[in-house]
């Protein structure tokens, strides 16, 4: 069947068109916590934290000189940014994501696809610099950043996961 709308129009309407999250894997580790009787997480809080303005600091800064560049970087400033972590554990201030393994580029089973390669290098590039930029964030702002690798959600690493939420505050496992 053909489409009813112009090339144009569809790619209005796909812009659009907005993803929901990792659900399986949020809801995966969800499964996790509930069965470790891990308690007191809530999902998709936002919190504000402060991030720099690096991307328009580089927009600006590209009809300076040298010395102009310089003492701008020096005062940098920062910007309200609102996060939200896949969970937070707020009494413990604790931010919890979960990563997808080829969204985030896991250096494990992250994979690079071979078509339009350069595209997928600067969007997963992107996607890591704004990962640092957010626990650099959630951290001046005075929480703990755990995040969680798609893989290990399975069954085989369900030890080693456990371990790393006892040292993150949860004693009690």
């Amino acid at each position: 069947m053909a489409d009813i709308f112009t090339k144009k129009k569809r790619s209005e309407v796909m812009s659009r068109i907005r993803s929901t999250g990792n659900k399986d894997t949020e809801l995966k580790l969800a499964g996790v916590l509930r069965a470790m009787k891990i308690k007191g997480w809530r999902r998709h809080v936002a919190i504000k934290a402060l991030g720099s303005s690096r991307r328009k600091e580089a927009q600006i800064s590209s009809g300076m000189n040298a010395a102009e560049k310089k003492v701008r970087a020096s005062s940098r400033r920062l910007l309200p940014l609102k996060v939200r972590p896949d969970f937070v554990f707020a009494k413990q201030r604790l931010a919890v994501f979960v990563d997808g393994c080829f969204w985030h580029g896991c250096p494990r089973h992250g994979t690079k696809p071979k078509g339009n390669a350069a595209f997928w290098k600067k969007k997963l590039e992107r996607n890591r610099a704004r990962d640092r930029e957010v626990n650099r964030a959630l951290r001046r702002a005075g929480w703990r950043v755990m995040r969680i690798w798609e893989h290990e959600l399975a069954r085989k690493y369900e030890a080693r996961l456990a371990a790393r939420l006892r040292r993150a505050g949860f004693g009690g496992l």
